[in-house]
């Protein structure tokens, strides 16, 4: 307790590897962990984008959604093995391959991206909830339920990740969110949906596969944020692999199914309608709220790798500020081109991080290209980028046949062969 009798809270870990003493999480809290981040209203809303905005037939919607989420999966684990080895978070491990203040763009860019996913989540759960209160405060209710979601959400970043994985998640949250997520499996499989495979054309399972692989592939510039309180590699590397890739294949096809139940992409009222679905809902939406809790904590991590000195509860005060602003101001159909967007920022980093760590430098950094000034910014890295990203908007948008894996590819090639001509 402090001097004025408030309890204190937790220590901040900003951009300082996390000593190895705080490192206490085992590789079933990081399974916890990541699970509960792709359980949620969010992700039913993805996976119903594939059945109604798509219009693809469930079988097809199943199998992109079982490749996609192993594949993106994959990356986002693999890309946690920097922050697990040196306890660093994700932004300040760009730093040895972008250079200190090259670090900076994807920084500000991931900060872009937390603000817009944070006020995506409070859309959601404000929906659901007035799904179950009604006009409870009139024309007031949407501006009630934002705030509300807001505040506990921020007071969970406050906490810190520790406290909000081994008490929350692991002994309440996760637990009810299974059970409910098994009863509207239970009821939705009830129903009579066709499983027919009809023909699609390439290009439209392509642009499913982006939507698919833009989920774990939107917790990428996170990921080190949280692996880095892993114990040990290995358990990271699993926790995560294995804890999104089941969930998220879960949610996927169940939004899917759920959307051709409702006939419409808000899946909210789906499960309204279903039996026992106002308490179904709201048993969603309790671990709803770590996925904003998650946006809002990076965002404020992210910053800190360009302010190291500005205080986390500060930052992450002014985040939900904004979020809640931007979630009363923005219609949720934009969420589809909001998923490609992050898709094409950040694919083409991630390529980048897997060439200069896994090929040039083999798996190992000096703890002190984290945070040496003299490297201020690799040019390589920033033109190999670039040419990722337009590589992602050609084959996405020009012909149409998806830009994950071949801007990822691109920006992986350029950058070795760069690297190596160099050296």
């Amino acid at each position: 307790m402090s001097k004025m009798g408030f309890i204190r809270p937790p220590p901040e870990w900003g951009i300082e590897p996390v000593p190895e003493h705080m490192r206490k999480l085992r590789a079933v809290d990081i399974f916890v962990f990541w699970t509960s981040l792709s359980i949620g209203l969010l992700v039913l809303q993805a996976g119903a984008l594939l059945t109604q905005s798509l219009m693809l037939p469930l079988s097809y919607a199943i199998i992109i959604t079982v490749l996609g989420s192993a594949a993106g999966s994959l990356i986002l684990a693999l890309n946690g093995l920097i922050g697990t080895s040196y306890g660093i978070p994700t932004m300040v491990s760009l730093r040895p391959i972008f250079g200190k203040e090259g670090s900076y763009i994807p920084t500000i860019l991931n900060v872009i991206q937390l603000v817009g996913w944070t006020a995506f989540e409070l859309i959601i759960m404000s929906e659901a909830a007035q799904t179950i209160s009604g006009q409870l405060f009139g024309d007031l209710t949407k501006v009630f339920w934002t705030i509300f979601f807001a505040i506990i959400c921020y007071l969970m970043m406050v906490l810190g990740p520790l406290i909000v994985i081994r008490q929350w998640l692991e002994k309440v949250a996760l637990w009810i969110s299974l059970a409910t997520t098994c009863w509207i499996t239970y009821l939705a499989l009830q129903q009579q949906i066709n499983l027919n495979i009809g023909y699609v054309e390439a290009n439209t399972l392509l642009i499913a596969f982006d939507i698919v692989v833009a989920m774990p592939i939107s917790w990428m510039p996170l990921v080190s944020d949280y692996t880095r309180f892993a114990s040990t590699k290995r358990g990271g590397f699993i926790g995560t692999f294995l804890g999104y890739t089941f969930a998220n294949v879960w949610f996927y096809a169940l939004g899917s199914v759920l959307a051709i139940i409702g006939g419409t992409e808000t899946i909210i009222y789906s499960i309204a309608l279903m039996l026992l679905g106002n308490i179904a809902l709201l048993a969603l939406l309790v671990d709803e709220t770590d996925n904003a809790f998650a946006d809002i904590y990076s965002a404020a991590v992210s910053i800190q790798n360009i302010f190291s000195r500005q205080k986390q509860w500060f930052i992450g005060l002014l985040i939900t500020v904004i979020s809640t602003s931007i979630a009363l101001s923005i219609p949720i159909m934009a969420y589809e081109w909001f998923l490609l967007l992050i898709g094409a920022s950040f694919i083409p980093v991630f390529g980048i991080v897997f060439s200069d760590y896994f090929i040039i430098n083999r798996g190992k950094y000096n703890i002190n290209s984290f945070f040496s000034s003299s490297h201020r910014i690799n040019f390589i890295a920033i033109f190999s980028w670039i040419i990722g990203f337009i590589s992602y908007w050609y084959f996405s948008y020009i012909i149409g046949l998806g830009g994950t894996i071949p801007s990822l590819v691109i920006a992986f090639t350029i950058y070795t062969l760069a690297r190596k001509v160099r050296m």
